[in-house]
């Protein structure tokens, strides 16, 4: 069944530039592996919003094989930026623009939003971050802030290697850095410390990572309503 459904995707993905990111590429490619309609339904129950989240995973799974075999180096701030950078470069600009058109329906809005947030954790542990508390949120909340702003810059973006989208990543992540410097200044405060203490007392990493928006354990592992 695997086979068949990953089969089922690559061939709806080369109809997408041409019939939208829909249930037309579907049919299409249904039609090219000769696979029952019916049985394209069972894999993609949702349609172009599972074909788009298929999609999207495709490339955060290259991602995290890319920083496992490619660790960025450098500044904290400069490895974000290459991770982020090198996501984009693994989509196809026309099958993302079509994703992001079915994602940003009402209906497939916390699809969206959970995919986002996978990018920004995968960025995160590729990074090698071991936060257990309430930094695990607060960091890929962060990230995927940025991440979702740059995506639609990039989406946009014309300029030769995308460099005016890593020019607006990197004043996004300035952004944040500076955020964080004064976050750091208010811990400092009478008092705000011991509640800080009390906060990451209680709220700690999730063991399953099967929140909204979180991977479960194993990144490969299939999520619930059939999303790749």
């Amino acid at each position: 069944m695997t086979d068949d459904r990953e089969r089922l995707i690559e061939a709806a993905l080369s109809h997408v530039v041409f019939e939208g990111m829909g249930e037309k590429a579907i049919a299409e490619g249904a039609r090219d592996i000769g696979m029952n309609p019916a049985l394209a339904r069972v894999h993609l129950p949702r349609g172009g919003a599972d074909l788009a989240a298929a999609y999207h995973r495709r490339g955060d799974q290259a991602l995290r094989d890319w920083m496992a075999a490619h660790p960025p180096e450098g500044r904290f701030r400069d490895r974000v930026s290459a991770a982020v950078m090198q996501r984009l470069s693994l989509s196809n600009r026309e099958l993302a623009r079509a994703g992001a058109a079915i994602l940003a329906l009402p209906q497939n809005a916390a699809l969206g939003a959970r995919l986002v947030w996978e990018t920004a954790d995968a960025i995160w542990d590729g990074l090698g971050d071991r936060s257990e508390d309430v930094n695990w949120y607060s960091k890929r909340a962060t990230l995927s802030a940025v991440y979702g702003a740059t995506v639609l810059y990039w989406l946009g973006d014309d300029s030769p290697e995308a460099e005016e989208t890593r020019r607006f990543l990197d004043r996004r992540i300035e952004g944040v850095m500076r955020f964080e410097s004064l976050k750091e200044r208010v811990g400092g405060l009478p008092g705000v410390s011991t509640l800080a203490g009390l906060a990451t007392g209680w709220i700690r990493r999730p063991e399953n990572r099967n929140l909204p928006g979180a991977l479960r354990a194993n990144p490969r592992a299939r999520t619930e309503g059939g999303d790749g």
